[in-house]
């Protein structure tokens, strides 16, 4: 059976809540901006190729 550990609960609380209020670097963001454009045109591409069959 495992220990019992007081306090861990309430210390992973703690740190969940401070990684919560951490934000997004802006780099990552422009990292998934980029990831969302090169989606698109993949798909704007790949449904233009459909429909010209």
């Amino acid at each position: 059976m495992a220990a019992f550990h007081p306090g861990v609960s309430a210390q992973l609380r703690e740190y969940y809540q401070s990684v919560q209020e951490e934000g997004i670097p802006d780099r990552f963001l422009q990292l998934l901006e980029q990831l969302d454009v090169a989606e698109r045109q993949a798909s704007e591409s790949t449904r233009i190729k459909d429909n010209a069959r």
